[in-house]
């Protein structure tokens, strides 16, 4: 459309006219949906040129109306005076068809002065009444067999244009009410007597109305006739076989009327029912009018269609009732090719460089490569080029031949032309690809030219080194500084930079990148002062042609981005519950370091984890070395529920800075984990029933069913029970057998001498002493009721209380005394 224009206003400038203006626009003006012809759309007017000249009859006039439309025209009031009006052409749909028109006005004078403007016209919206479906909007004829019964006979059917998505219920009633018919709400027509042929009952003229939700109303007319018997076949009544239609014509275009009766039209009168017997996507059919209409997209210029345009039809005619007779009819659709594609080219922008010492008659560019059209026949695939304009391009190219499309060079390029200075050695040109056949579509092709110079003088920098300062801590992308290079040929080639050597750190290849269109140095990732604080670099500029480099030093200016450090950075403690308030738990302590700051600079506290405050470090400032205090007591009975602490220990070099520089200074915070176990007393007492036995066990763990000392407890306790069932055995048989050396092993010689008794049992009892080196745990003798120590772990024992009660029992022998009275691994004297 800017093309359209910009040619018209071309023209009217050459025409040697001024001043032809259309007045009043461009503008937006509205019309109504299903406005009527010669409804006023718009008003306007023309102001004449100086020259006083009338707009030539039949001027002004809408071209180029997206989308193309004939429903809008152009009326004459006077002189000067327009109006645009409707056609009636085409329906003005607001619910199916476009919204908004563009139309474009054209007026010329008689001495060629011209001018266009755009008028846009929106579609508005009236709420329309309903509408019966096809036929059926005219009035239908229903043919109804006989019947002694009443019943459904036909649904009425009709739409909203409001509602396109057909989701509210219209209301169906008879406007004239009969004694023999009934309609239901949604559209049914039932009969309510019975319909007997021979009683007279032939035919019957119904008034149907439908009501949509606004109360508006619409009505048609049902003429409801009784048939009897059918025995003729139908009859066509059409004699055309081929029609001809267009292209893209709209779904739902009626493109042919197959009409059709039936000779039973007296005493026997059918209804005609119309399909299609063949597979056709593009056309469906009436079933009661035998109307065939558009049902899918016919384009003549792609798929099937562009082979063969010619598409067969045969049309089914039966009659009714069910059973009845048929009839058969062959149509031929010839889709006819229309010019509704634009030639179209791949690219419409061209660049091409030139030197300048290229001669007259070069080929610049062939668009023919580029461009074509998808109609499908000649004319309306067939395009031409109109001839190159635009700045600085008159006397330089054409065409050769006119119209083909071939670009030559006609004219001088020298880049010291003054005038191609003047032009800046860049020419642009405008060339259109129109249709040979109306309604000419055009489109705009435009080449940018571009003479090259020579290379006269070096690239160098505007300095002879660079020196940038960044702070450590300044985030990736940060600009460093900026290098120039500059090349005095005109005009300047654009200038590509690079960092050709250094800028490596350890743990980079390279922590700079440079811009390769502006030269801006940036950091790829964090500098670091403490690694590398000063890089050298080597920037290289390249413009094409010439190189130039040049150094670049970039200082990294140290700031506070290190975290202390500390050593352990996680540690486990376990303290009992009594431990001493100021106690320096297991002589802890951490030290720590900071690559960038002092210790002097260090602050210590403790985060999570510190329930009931029980735990400081000190010192908490000032130094590279703290330790763990315990600062308050545990109190278990009423205060304390935690026996594991987990504390997260703080470490911030911010100590040394007053409370306004601290807002503003770099601080950096180090962390620590540590666990602290507090350890209950080890008191605990367990019983049993009788036989009694009484142990006090001390120890300083949790009792755990998998510890060690499950199964040991266990199996002492079965050695214990043994011993006393031995001992009550030994006690009978002593009784029994009184005079009878008390014998219990194989080995019936004794381990001592009756008068060593006495030796024998101290002996024990010092053995006993000596092995025990912690005893944890009390128990009672259960068979001479004495009170014994013993260790958990080991199984040593010893005895509490003397043990002269001994010297008075019967002697026992060795077998016995093992069982009853030695201490699990305890040593004998006797020999």
């Amino acid at each position: 459309m800017q093309g359209a224009v910009i040619v018209l206003a071309l023209l009217g400038i050459t025409s040697g006219g001024e001043a032809l203006q259309l007045i009043h626009l461009p503008a937006t003006s509205n019309v109504a949906e299903n406005a009527p012809p010669g409804t006023l759309v718009h008003k306007f007017s023309v102001n004449l040129s100086v020259s006083l000249s009338p707009v030539i009859p039949g001027f002004p006039l809408v071209i180029n109306p997206r989308p193309f439309t004939e429903a809008f025209k152009v009326n004459r009031l006077s002189a000067t005076n327009f109006q645009v009006v409707t056609t009636g052409k085409e329906r003005l749909d607001f619910e199916r068809g476009p919204k908004i028109f563009d139309l474009q006005i054209y007026v010329k004078d008689d001495v060629g002065v011209t001018d266009v403007q755009v008028l846009t016209v929106q579609v508005t919206d009236v709420n329309e009444p309903p509408q019966f479906q096809g036929s059926l909007a005219q009035g239908l004829n229903l043919y109804v067999t006989e019947r002694p019964n009443p019943g459904f006979i036909y649904q009425v059917e009709a739409f909203d244009p409001e509602d396109t998505s057909q989701n509210i219920p219209l209301g169906y009633f008879l406007i004239s009410p009969s004694m023999n018919f009934r309609m239901s709400a949604n559209g049914s027509l039932f009969s309510t007597t019975e319909l007997d042929f021979e009683a007279g009952h032939k035919s019957f003229n119904l008034l149907v109305g439908v009501r949509d939700s606004g109360d508006l109303e619409a009505s048609t007319a049902l003429q409801v006739t009784v048939v009897n018997i059918n025995d003729e076949i139908p009859r066509f009544t059409s004699s055309r076989r081929v029609y001809t239609i267009p292209e893209e014509v709209p779904l739902g275009t009626m493109v042919a009327n197959i009409t059709a009766v039936d000779p039973d039209d007296e005493g026997f009168p059918g209804q005609l029912l119309y399909s299609v017997t063949t597979t056709s996507s593009y056309f469906m059919v009436d079933q009661l009018t035998g109307t065939i209409q558009v049902a899918q997209r016919l384009d003549r210029d792609a798929g099937e269609l562009r082979q063969n345009p010619i598409l067969s039809l045969e049309v089914l005619v039966r009659d009714r009732p069910s059973g009845g007779q048929e009839n058969r009819i062959q149509i031929t659709f010839i889709v006819e090719d229309i010019n509704d594609n634009p030639a179209t080219c791949r690219k419409l922008t061209f660049s091409i460089m030139l030197p300048e010492r290229a001669a007259n008659g070069t080929l610049l560019l062939d668009l023919n490569k580029f461009c074509f059209d998808d109609d499908g026949e000649a004319p309306n695939n067939q395009f031409n080029f109109t001839t190159p304009s635009g700045v600085g391009s008159s006397g330089r190219f054409s065409q050769h031949p006119a119209g083909s499309g071939r670009i030559v060079l006609i004219g001088d390029l020298d880049y010291e032309n003054p005038s191609n200075l003047a032009a800046g050695n860049r020419y642009s040109v405008i060339v259109q690809v129109q249709d040979a056949a109306p309604p000419h579509y055009k489109e705009s092709i435009y080449i940018s030219i571009l003479t090259s110079p020579e290379n006269e003088f070096p690239l160098i920098f505007e300095r002879p080194s660079y020196v940038f300062d960044v702070l450590e801590r300044r985030p990736a992308g940060t600009q460093v500084g900026q290098v120039r290079a500059t090349d005095a040929d005109f005009p300047q080639s654009p200038v590509v930079y690079s960092i050709s050597r250094g800028g490596a750190s350890p743990q980079y290849p390279n922590i700079f990148w440079i811009n390769r269109k502006t030269g801006e140095l940036q950091l790829i990732t964090k500098a670091d002062h403490e690694t590398t604080p000063v890089y050298m670099l080597e920037v290289e500029a390249t413009n094409g042609e010439d190189r130039s480099s040049v150094t670049v030093t970039v200082n990294i200016i140290g700031e506070n981005d290190e975290k202390p450090m500390c050593t352990p950075n996680f540690y486990f403690m376990a303290i009992p519950v009594d431990l001493k308030v100021g106690t320096n738990i297991q002589n802890f302590k951490l030290t720590c370091t900071d690559l960038d700051s002092s210790p002097r600079s260090f602050r210590y506290s403790i985060g999570a984890g510190n329930i009931n405050n029980h735990f400081a470090l000190s010192p908490n400032t000032g130094s590279n070395i703290t330790r763990l205090l315990l600062a308050a007591r545990f109190d278990y009975s009423s205060l304390d529920t935690v026996w594991d602490y987990k504390l997260l220990v703080y470490v911030t070099d911010d100590n040394l800075l007053s409370g306004r520089t601290k807002a503003q200074a770099l601080v950096e915070t180090g962390t620590v984990t540590l666990s602290v176990k507090v350890i209950p007393h080890p008191a605990t007492t367990v019983t049993t029933p009788r036989p009694r036995i009484i142990y006090q066990i001390r120890r300083e763990n949790m009792y755990s069913p998998s510890a060690w000392y499950v199964p040991f407890i266990i199996t002492l306790g079965s050695i214990v029970l043994v011993g006393l069932l031995g001992s009550l055995m030994a006690l009978l048989a002593k009784a029994v057998y009184r005079h009878c050396s008390s014998v219990t092993r194989k080995d019936k010689k004794p381990l001592t001498k009756k008068g060593d008794s006495k030796s024998m049992k101290r002996e024990a009892m010092v053995e006993s002493i000596q092995m025990n080196s912690v005893f944890d745990g009390e128990a009672v003798d259960p068979v001479t009721g004495e009170i014994y120590e013993f260790n958990s772990k080991t199984g040593a024992r010893k005895w509490k209380g003397p043990l002269t009660q001994l010297l008075n029992w019967p002697e026992p022998s060795t077998q016995h005394r093992g069982t009853a009275g030695e201490v699990p691994g305890s040593k004998h004297t006797g020999k």
